[in-house]
């Protein structure tokens, strides 16, 4: 499962040359290391060919519209739950302290929440604990898959892979309140300009207490950080 999780970093990332380059190996990884379906390797190998048969900059354009210019599909994990929160600020701090304690290095300008670089943490980590992490945000996961098909984006065939890699099913109450929340225009800047000066998202009740809720990763972070250290995974394809 780890250079399974390790190609879906990359997928979710910034297209490059060298991604799309690596299509065939990328392909090729996946059916070796055989820890999906069928159906949910096909998935992955239509949108590494849909990636890479695009025009670079066409696939980087789309990659942008999508991602970087709506808060409703940041792939900034702690913006959907904490927004621009001081919860948000905490909960970076946690998780950049899991990498550090587990070996794992990142730049200094790279947000910890952000899902490419978590799933490359996950894939140097044992598949237990990584289905467990992805687990905690499967309601982010869920709501991120159901806003890409409305929009007919290959893009959510990733995230139907990583829904079936976590354990556990995502929380309904929090992917209703998600979902209830609307989408972003990207294409009405003035909108989305008011949009990112909101408050932090909430949800009613003790959402935040329950055992998918944002708390709950969050208490799992700080309790990974306070495990011992173990060796990095190689995961090199």
């Amino acid at each position: 499962m780890q250079k399974t999780l390790k190609i879906l970093s990359l997928l979710l990332s910034y297209p490059t040359r060298e991604l799309q380059d690596a299509a065939q190996d990328l392909s090729q990884v996946l059916h070796d290391e055989a820890c999906l379906s069928e159906r949910q390797e096909r998935l992955l190998r239509s949108l590494i060919e849909d990636i890479a048969g695009l025009d670079l900059y066409d696939a980087q354009e789309r990659y942008v519209f999508l991602f970087d210019r709506t808060r409703s599909l940041s792939l900034h994990l702690f913006e959907h739950v904490h927004g621009e929160s001081r919860d948000r600020g905490q909960a970076m701090v946690d998780l950049m302290a899991t990498y550090e304690a587990n070996g794992f290095a990142i730049d200094a300008r790279e947000l910890p929440d952000y899902l490419p670089l978590f799933l490359e943490y996950l894939s140097r980590r044992p598949e237990a604990e990584a289905r467990e992490f992805l687990g905690q945000t499967s309601h982010i996961l869920s709501v991120l898959k159901t806003r890409l098909k409305k929009r007919a984006s290959i893009y959510r065939n990733a995230f139907t892979v990583l829904e079936a890699l976590a354990e556990g099913k995502p929380d309904r109450s929090l992917v209703r309140d998600l979902l209830g929340l609307g989408e972003d225009d990207p294409n009405d800047l003035k909108a989305l300009d008011e949009i990112w000066e909101e408050e932090a998202v909430t949800f009613g009740g003790n959402a935040g207490e329950n055992a998918c809720g944002p708390d709950r990763l969050q208490r799992q972070i700080r309790a990974a950080a306070r495990k011992p250290s173990d060796p990095p995974v190689q995961t090199s394809l």
